[in-house]
């Protein structure tokens, strides 16, 4: 399988983790978002919305959205499991998903970003004090739904809620937003951080890295 993706692609690395977890091969092919090599026609082809990732199946079946394509390896790899068997503990965890991938992720991507300081013309510093004030507001939420008794988001192992919690963190550690009253984020994130799977998947260890 095939994996377009951008090194510094938070969304991207949420794939990466899942993949590394379940040691899935997969060939990564970089997608340049800061170039724009997104727009091609080659890769719209592949991707409607020019986004990455994109995953291109072994039947050449082009799968988008990581959230859609973190499930569906779960599905087709099911070893180790992502996802709680218990309905419940299975909400859960696609709440906290969804509270990063569905709340903080979409207001400050990339060309959410671009937007800002180009067509609204805001400053770099009203940039910054938007990111920050997006991530604050999920990261409070995030922090009150973890189990401080639990290793990880939810129970002893890493579910999908690490998965997507490890690259949101990066990207406020990237930015330089207070991760200080966020004790639980702080201690799952290095937790996992520990793990070979998340270490290998982290944007500095991909090929494209710049």
């Amino acid at each position: 399988m095939q994996l377009y993706d951008y090194f510094r692609s938070s969304a991207a690395y949420r794939v990466r983790i899942v993949a590394n977890l379940k040691g899935i091969e997969l060939e990564q092919v970089p997608v340049n978002l800061v170039k724009g090599e997104q727009r091609s026609d080659t890769h719209l082809s592949r991707n409607a919305q020019g986004l990455v990732p994109t995953l291109v199946t072994n039947d050449g079946e082009c799968l988008t959205q990581s959230l859609a394509i973190c499930e569906y390896l779960e599905e087709c790899f099911p070893e180790p499991a992502l996802l709680p068997s218990d309905p419940i503990a299975r909400a859960r965890v696609r709440a906290l998903c969804q509270v990063i991938a569905c709340e903080i992720h979409p207001l400050n991507n990339l060309r959410v970003l671009k937007h800002l300081t180009g067509e609204l013309g805001l400053s770099d510093d009203n940039k910054l004090a938007w990111y920050r004030h997006w991530v604050r507001l999920g990261f409070d939420a995030v922090e009150a739904m973890l189990d401080a008794s639990s290793d990880f988001c939810h129970g002893d192992n890493p579910t999908l809620a690490d998965v997507c919690l490890v690259p949101q963190v990066f990207n406020a550690e990237r930015f330089e937003c207070d991760l200080g009253p966020y004790p639980r984020i702080r201690t799952v994130t290095e937790r996992a951080r520990a793990l070979d799977a998340f270490a290998g998947a982290a944007p500095g260890k991909q090929a494209d890295a710049i």
